[in-house]
């Protein structure tokens, strides 16, 4: 029996990303004694069908939380950001959790090591978004050049979710965590404190970033126990893109000393000419490699 299990969602659209996941994990031997589980939000029969060859559970994502029906308008989808909390629900067999947003695919094992590790002893195994040459999500526009107007993504979902202030300033200027990949234990107190929270920024606030507010909630306010690994397991390339290792043929961190990158996550988009490379796998950007070339690559997975 496999004892810890990767898990992903997608809909009909995001198949092909959810495709080259699971190929990207399989692709590496140790994946064989790692459990794959997907959660269905919209799936057609022939998907299913293909992905049943591939994956040991396929389960149908609910509402775990009560959402009303006008801010849901058919978007299926959208139970990415309340399911995930669930995972012990859907998938109670396992003993280590490990979520993969299905625009994110494996660079390099290693990290998949790290996940399962960080989470050991109840603790929130997860990434910040901060780092050298990262973006940062926090900005102030300056009035007079004395007072200044704070812009924070944590701070402005908070208040749409009726956070009391004394809260939402705590996250103002916390290193914002993105929940696309995070590894939790079956018995972890943070999923009840985590579905605690995401009634709350439900409640109030849109669906949408509402998984992702409750998460920041836990980490900086409820103050979980977590384990926060290096940037490179989640590495969000519209924040900061990768350079090419061409000589082993990988991505790698665009600084020194250029570990490999673990996770890419396409999340936000990669755009080309108003094109999303999510939606067009042979889209492509330019790089800088290790030696100082310059390359046309597209940051999906291929397998060759």
């Amino acid at each position: 029996m496999k004892k810890n299990v990767i898990v992903s969602l997608a809909d009909a659209n995001y198949f092909p990303l959810l495709e080259e996941l699971i190929s990207s994990i399989k692709r590496f031997k140790e994946s064989e004694s790692i459990a794959i589980c997907i959660l269905d939000a919209g799936l057609t029969k022939e998907q299913k069908d293909f992905l049943e060859k591939k994956v040991d559970e396929i389960k149908s994502a609910e509402w775990d939380i009560d959402v009303p029906g006008y801010k849901v308008k058919g978007r299926e989808w959208l139970k990415s950001q309340v399911s995930r909390a669930f995972l012990p629900k859907y998938f109670p067999n396992y003993e280590k959790y490990l979520w993969i947003d299905c625009d994110a695919w494996v660079n390099d094992w290693n990290c998949i090591n790290l996940y399962f590790k960080a989470c050991e002893n109840g603790k929130l195994g997860i990434t910040q978004t901060i780092g050298p040459g990262y973006k940062i999500t926090s900005k102030v526009n300056w009035l007079f050049g004395k007072l200044a107007i704070i812009k924070s993504q944590n701070f402005k979902h908070a208040v749409k979710s009726k956070i009391p202030y004394s809260k939402a300033r705590k996250l103002a200027f916390a290193p914002h965590i993105n929940i696309g990949v995070f590894s939790l234990e079956k018995d972890s107190n943070c999923w009840s404190v985590w579905q605690k929270n995401l009634k709350t920024t439900l409640s109030h606030g849109q669906i949408f970033g509402s998984e992702q507010l409750a998460i920041n909630i836990c980490v900086y306010i409820d103050n979980v126990d977590v384990e926060f690994l290096p940037h490179n397991c989640n590495w969000l390339a519209s924040n900061l893109l990768p350079k090419f290792d061409e000589k082993n043929k990988i991505f790698v961190e665009p600084f020194l000393p250029n570990h490999k990158i673990g996770i890419i996550h396409l999340a936000s988009g990669i755009k080309v000419n108003d094109k999303d490379m999510r939606n067009e796998k042979n889209l492509e950007i330019e790089l800088n490699t290790l030696d100082n070339n310059k390359i046309s690559k597209s940051l999906r997975f291929k397998t060759n």
